[in-house]
């Protein structure tokens, strides 16, 4: 697998710096089947945000769409990912971009 997500980056990220960490698993796995779990793994160990591919037919798009999860796949993985920020006593909240909200 070229793509590697290395997610141990994320505490020693908090501890050299006071900036946000923001995670791509879209891009750092490089498949749609991997990026729910890697979002979940993320929130679990303190990222403090995600950048995630979503495309509505990722088969077809121009660009991506292997790493592409879809709209549905998204509301699935804001679900968990809600629920494991809860238990490690932090918020989730949602950004979305225009492009997302047509």
């Amino acid at each position: 697998m070229a793509n590697t997500l290395s997610l141990s980056v994320v505490p020693e990220l908090h501890f050299r710096s006071h900036l946000p960490v923001v995670i791509d698993p879209s891009q750092g796995t490089g498949h749609a089947r991997l990026v729910s779990d890697m979002c979940k793994a993320a929130v679990a160990c303190g990222a403090d945000g995600l950048m995630i591919e979503v495309h509505p037919d990722p088969e077809h798009a121009m660009t991506d769409g292997a790493q592409s999860i879809t709209p549905e796949q998204l509301a699935e993985t804001i679900t968990s990912l809600q629920r494991i920020a809860e238990a490690i006593d932090r918020t989730c909240h949602v950004i979305t971009t225009e492009a997302t909200r047509n």
